[in-house]
């Protein structure tokens, strides 16, 4: 790790860049974007919580539907996500995929006896872990570009910010003093110590790439792991079998981590071989929230109710590391004299960057209804509110004038990158003496303010089976999520000059619920 006044100054330079801002507010999107969670039974049921009970998912959904229990329950849910992708780039399309395992949900309910002689007839009390996000990802890219490459966005930052050559020496360490190896401390400079990037003028500024007119062919990849987890202690109370309420405080986890590549190999070049870098974040963080529910049953037929969930607190502290590498022709370099020389270095790290932040999350609210068909089953729906728009982050890690710069500036991305949004969601079970069979669908609105001619609303479509025993309870559940996502690997001054790989998402959930009642 770097010293923090060092880290804090490559930080600045990062944040020099209203695009850098923007990727803060994407991660505050990040990780609070919720699919569906729950138990094997609520997630065939589309993910409903609103107005449904008596199943584990109540715990952190609505903890209000504690109240319908009757007796205690301990249950397990281990999950296994196949995840399938399709990048398209410059008219070419690659696919890739990976499955994992998961524990999506275990619990504990415990129920009091019933009070037969109180309008209050029984309380529970509700602990559990749930898997709120899942950050397993992966997928990959390529194709052939003949407008630009890497270097040129290298060579825009650093002619946007007149950067002199001064600088670019000052933000290179050849000694290693600090990480044990010659380290860069902004790309630009790691562009200039590997002749990639070179100045024009004495001064530096403007500067040109080695190569400006080659075509590339571009390769990229990108691979995540984590989760954000929950623990949640609820607990509900049920008035004259009618009215419901409960409330719930939950701690959240999280742990995000992924390596993205990228290369451009040129062709016919007379000077490269090929330009690449790699890049690594690392985030841990921990965060709290409160809901309060409520269901009524109107009559045996029909119930209403709803949740309001607090905007989740979070305290993040995240590493980023950065390396560039280069492969020349013959191992040489035309130099500043016009001579064929030995670049000095052929792969530099670039410093790796400690910082820490809080956010502040979306508020939630769901509202909904289940319809009883007497003993055969019911139909079960919601509407689910999230107020994207309303997601903050700061932080106190820089000076004064800098945390209220990147605070305002964030915000301001935040409103400008994503709106409040209206998901919705449906289900139904149908019963048979001890066995269910269950069908479900849901509907997330798309949050992005522009979406650059990219749809990024999610369909899920769920099913699934169900055994009711006297003293055990199994639930078996798959779910297809369908929808379209985008990265942009660089972006120049001229929008024609780069592109963004289009990404089709297709992952499968398969969730076993097992449980005991006592």
């Amino acid at each position: 790790m770097i010293k923090k006044n060092a880290g804090a100054t490559f930080l600045l330079a990062l944040l020099s860049s209203s695009i850098s801002y923007g990727q803060y507010a994407s991660d505050a999107f990040r990780y609070s974007e919720m699919n569906q969670t729950g138990s094997a039974r609520f997630q065939a049921l589309g993910g409903n919580h609103a107005a449904l009970g008596g199943d584990p998912s109540t715990i952190h959904g609505n903890p209000a539907g504690l109240g319908f229990y009757n007796r205690s329950e301990i249950s397990i849910t281990p999950g296994i996500t196949s995840i399938s992708t399709k990048g398209k780039y410059l008219g070419e399309s690659n696919s890739d995929s990976k499955s994992l395992g998961n524990v999506a949900q275990a619990s504990l309910v415990i129920s009091s006896q019933p009070g037969f002689q109180r309008r209050w007839k029984r309380s529970s009390l509700g602990i559990s872990f749930s898997r709120q996000q899942s950050f397993q990802d992966v997928y990959n890219y390529s194709g052939l570009n003949n407008r630009s490459a890497y270097v040129d966005k290298v060579v825009e930052d650093a002619n946007n910010d007149n950067l002199p050559v001064t600088r670019l020496e000052e933000d290179f360490d050849a000694t290693g003093s600090v990480t044990g190896g010659p380290v860069a401390y902004s790309l630009p400079a790691a562009y200039y110590q590997m002749y990639l990037l070179n100045p024009t003028t004495a001064d530096g500024s403007p500067y040109e790439a080695l190569d400006r007119n080659s075509v590339v062919d571009q390769f990229g990849s990108y691979s995540a792991t984590g989760a954000n987890t929950q623990w949640t202690l609820a607990y509900a109370g049920n008035l004259d079998d009618k009215f419901y309420i409960g409330g719930n405080l939950g701690f959240s986890r999280l742990r995000y981590k992924y390596t993205r590549t990228f290369q451009d190999s040129y062709v016919d070049s007379p000077e490269l071989v090929s330009v690449g870098q790699s890049e690594d974040l690392t985030v841990t963080g921990s965060g709290v929230n409160l809901s309060l529910g409520i269901i009524y049953k109107i009559n045996p037929m029909f119930q209403l109710g709803g949740v309001i969930i607090s905007p989740t607190f979070t305290s993040i502290k995240e590493t980023f590391y950065q390396n560039v590498n280069a492969a020349y022709i013959d191992g040489k370099v035309t130099g500043p004299d016009g001579t064929l020389i030995t670049p000095p270095y052929t792969n530099l790290e670039i410093a790796p960057n400690d910082f820490e932040y809080s956010m502040t999350g979306p508020f939630r609210g769901n509202f909904g209804a289940t319809f009883f068909l007497q003993d055969k089953g019911f139909i079960t729906g919601s509407v689910e509110y999230v107020g994207y728009s309303g997601m903050r982050v700061r932080t106190s890690y820089l000076s004064s004038s800098d945390n209220q710069a990147f605070k305002d500036n964030t915000r301001a991305e935040i409103t400008d990158l994503y709106k409040n949004s209206v998901n919705v969601r449906l289900g139904a079970e149908f019963r048979a003496s001890v066995f269910r069979a269950r069908v479900g669908g849901a509907y997330l609105a798309d949050p992005y303010v522009n979406t650059d001619g990219i749809k990024r609303d999610k369909m899920i479509f769920s099913a699934g089976v169900g055994y009711r025993g006297n003293k055990f309870f199994a639930d078996l559940t798959g779910s297809l999520t369908s929808y379209n996502s985008a990265y942009t690997p660089y972006a120049l001054n001229n929008i024609q000059d780069y592109s963004s790989v289009e990404i089709s998402n297709k992952p499968v959930n398969v969730l076993l619920t097992l449980g005991t009642f006592f």
